[in-house]
């Protein structure tokens, strides 16, 4: 006897792709296009040129609101949420008592409340957390049912928004701000998960429809399905959680210091507090004992997820394991992530990974594969 299969849940924006001709996967418990028309090479490579629309709204949207709202979150995240200031936005991650991390995700500051962006996967959990930990302080967590979230992405992005609504042009990367666009109150960041240059759109559900249409109805703009969108990431060096990340690895193990700020680390105003704290302050001052690395593979074939590396050709020691791999259509070859043993994770080391019973050379690269284009 077989369980039957789970129904999957759409966004509003589920008619739109299948008339667009979108193939549909499932996708985080959503039915999600994986590409369109165009097909996931063109498509990467037209949001590398001009901008590319991605619906993101099986994302999570979450609003924390109550008194000393900041400084509650920081009990959750190795963050600096305290000191960001009203009309910007942070990345963090909620890490569990062992350090690892249990999801990543963005924080924004909107004044009388923080705004927050979390997995699709994680979104229910993420919830459970906070309300457990927060509302005996008077914190509301709120889930949010009735907005979209959209993302526009790729160096034209700002011509296209700025013709909606020229304030576009003033934000800078992470400035959050309510703007008008296509008729609607939207919530804008600029940000995203590309590489790119670009912006996520919150939406009103009702308003939803017709703001994709109109920014589909720029010749500049095309959909764009989960297929370009990882490899874009992919490209850009950024972590997709549940392959990269997970409750197992530590922020440090993933290159992620960059986001805890001085203030959370030893010596700092409010260090650790924070799930984990311990052998993530610890692994800061004596360094992990793995590595997130770049590796670029020679030859044609892609290292994929769940590719084993050694130190050798033939036996040698195992030191590490792919996480994230494919093509990379912006450097016309295979490109990977993945952790390797802190001794080898230094650029140019020569490893191995095993494909298809055979050894093949990778090198350790510098992340990202392609530079940032965002908007400082």
């Amino acid at each position: 006897m077989t369980d039957e299969p789970t129904e999957l849940a759409t966004t509003v924006l589920n008619e739109l792709h299948h008339a667009l001709g979108a193939k549909m996967v499932g996708f985080a418990g959503y039915e999600m296009p994986v590409q369109y028309k165009l097909g996931v090479l063109k498509e990467h490579l037209h949001c590398r040129a001009q901008a590319g629309l991605f619906d993101v709204s099986h994302m999570g949207q979450v609003i924390l609101r109550g008194p000393n709202v900041a400084e509650a979150l920081e009990r959750l995240v190795p963050v600096d949420v305290a000191g960001l200031a009203e009309g910007r936005q942070r990345y963090a991650f909620f890490t569990n008592d062992t350090g690892g991390i249990e999801d990543d995700l963005m924080i924004a500051n909107r004044g009388d409340h923080l705004f927050l962006v979390v997995n699709a996967a994680c979104k229910h959990a993420d919830v459970d957390r906070m309300r457990t930990a927060l509302e005996p302080d008077g914190i509301t967590v709120k889930l949010l049912e009735n907005r979209a979230l959209v993302a526009l992405q790729g160096p034209a992005s700002e011509d296209v928004l700025a013709e909606h609504c020229p304030d576009i042009r003033e934000m800078k990367f992470m400035d959050v701000a309510t703007l008008p666009i296509a008729g609607a109150e939207c919530w804008v960041s600029r940000s995203g998960y590309t590489g790119e240059d670009g912006f996520e759109i919150s939406v009103p559900n009702a308003a939803a429809l017709d703001l994709a249409k109109s920014l589909l109805a720029d010749e500049r703009v095309e959909a764009i399905g989960l297929g370009a969108r990882d490899s874009l990431r992919l490209e850009g060096g950024l972590c997709l959680y549940g392959q990269d990340l997970d409750s197992d690895t530590s922020p440090v193990e993933a290159g992620l210091t960059w986001a805890i700020q001085k203030v959370r680390r030893k010596d700092g105003a409010r260090a650790g507090g924070f799930p984990g704290d311990a052998r993530i302050l610890s692994e800061l001052a004596e360094g992990p004992s793995r590595r997130r690395v770049g590796l670029r593979p020679d030859g044609r074939a892609p290292l994929r997820a769940g590719v084993t590396l050694f130190d050798a050709e033939d036996g040698g020691a195992e030191i590490g394991i792919v996480t994230s791999g494919g093509f990379g259509p912006t450097v016309e070859g295979p490109v990977s992530m993945g952790y390797v043993a802190s001794a080898q994770a230094a650029e140019g080391t020569t490893l191995w990974g095993e494909l298809r019973g055979k050894r093949v050379p990778v090198r350790v690269a510098s992340l990202p594969f392609v530079p940032a284009g965002f908007k400082r």
